[in-house]
């Protein structure tokens, strides 16, 4: 990135900063179902530094950040095959509270950062009370433990499972919130049942190996069974590190989809929503749009040239960006690539929304995603992107990186919640 670059969204100047964000290389093994590739180690993202250039202090959300990459280089490509009973390199507890402890920062304006070390105590509080409480579990059969396991958490807990894809339920996706509340999703309540199930194997009060079941049905809750009572049809339920980080990704997803700017019109992909809002999008001519879509489209173009820069039903930019990174940095899907291209095209960051519309196709031209027949979505989706790619290069040919005047709102700067 060389120069200043402006940003509607941002009042000020946008400095590039030298740090840089390197991933962990993917095992060819582990590739399931997702476009799964291997992110640039150069790679730079704009949240943070943009918020600092609006006076914005992002100490705590770059500590919070710098722990979640800490985390998932930690992952080695052996260790991703284990048990996450088994498996120590990666602290999925502490992962979960650093994408927690990002977002709090981003929007508490708090003077002290959400307290990891606390919750971190709070899920060792949990392994104490069970040992102590169901004691003579450790001595009867591993299936009678495991019942007592379960009865602990969701009946003398009182933990339970909910859905997080409503925004109004986003907190049962930040695990600090769900150890407070008691109200998770499936992927919180696999963190917690495998961290209890791990500190009482460090210390020593169980000495076999239990698997972990996730259910993919919306009402189940995870189990956990003796490994060696496992069988072939259970594999594709059996949660290895891997896995649940695949449901660290899907946390990171939901965040995205609860805070993306573009809300109307959920038929559609988030991408495509936002290209229409840049009228990159074929929309077809026969289809009739009510006139409450017409009215919030309007309004959502409104709040992005005024800076707005969250709504109570329309989307956080800031944490909608902050998801992309993270899920660039997880190397979860090249779809990330495009969708942070296209939100910094909305905040005015031309160039390097080019390089990671690029870098999208790049990855594209040599995914297994292109051997998958092109629904129309998909090809309506590769016309935006182009469309958009050709609008950039020229806005960069022309030199007109430059904030409209009009614009005098930022990330930080407006206070209003709406």
């Amino acid at each position: 990135m060389t120069g200043r670059l402006t940003s509607p969204w941002i009042l000020g100047t946008f400095l590039p900063s030298s740090s840089e964000f390197s991933t962990s290389s993917p095992s060819p093994a582990t590739c399931v179902c997702r476009s799964h590739f291997r992110a640039p180690k150069n790679l730079k993202f704009v949240l943070h530094d943009a918020l600092d250039s609006s006076g914005f202090n992002t100490a705590y959300a770059r500590e919070a950040r710098a722990g979640f990459c800490s985390q998932i280089q930690n992952l080695s490509d052996i260790e991703r095959e284990t048990s996450i009973i088994i498996n120590r390199g990666v602290d999925l507890g502490k992962t979960a509270l650093y994408i927690a402890a990002e977002d709090d920062s981003l929007i508490s304006h708090s003077s002290v950062p959400l307290p990891v070390d606390a919750f971190i105590d709070r899920l060792d509080d949990l392994s104490m009370e069970f040992s102590s409480r169901y004691s003579s579990s450790f001595r009867s059969s591993p299936d009678n433990f495991l019942e007592c396991l379960e009865r602990f958490m969701y009946v003398d807990k009182g933990f339970r499972r909910t859905n997080s894809r409503n925004q109004l339920e986003q907190r049962a996706v930040y695990l600090h919130s769900v150890l407070t509340h008691r109200v998770g999703s499936i992927s919180m309540l696999s963190l917690i049942y495998s961290e209890i199930l791990k500190m009482l194997r460090l210390w020593g009060l169980i000495n076999f190996d239990v698997e972990l079941s996730s259910p993919n049905d919306s009402y189940s809750r995870p189990k956990g069974y003796l490994k060696q009572k496992s069988r072939e049809s259970d594999q594709k339920h059996i949660m290895t590190t891997e896995s649940l980080l695949l449901k660290v990704a899907l946390i990171l997803r939901d965040l995205k989809y609860a805070f993306w700017p573009f809300q109307l019109d959920q038929s559609r992909s988030l991408f495509l929503r936002a290209a229409e809002a840049a009228n990159c999008s074929d929309s077809s001519p026969d289809i009739d749009k009510s006139g409450l879509e017409v009215a919030s489209a309007k309004a959502a173009r409104h709040r992005l040239e005024r800076g707005v820069w969250t709504s109570v039903r329309f989307g956080d930019i800031r944490r909608a960006l902050s998801a992309c990174e993270r899920l660039i940095i997880l190397e979860a899907d090249s779809m990330e690539l495009r969708d942070y291209g296209v939100l910094l095209y909305h905040c005015g960051f031309y160039k390097e929304s080019l390089q990671y519309l690029n870098l999208y196709q790049d990855t594209q031209k040599s995914s297994m995603m292109k051997q998958l027949p092109d629904t129309l979505m998909k090809l309506e989706e590769e016309a935006a992107v182009e469309k958009l790619m050709i609008r950039l290069n020229l806005i960069l040919m022309e030199d007109e990186m430059t904030r409209p005047s009009s614009i005098a709102s930022s990330l930080y700067n407006n206070t209003d919640p709406w």
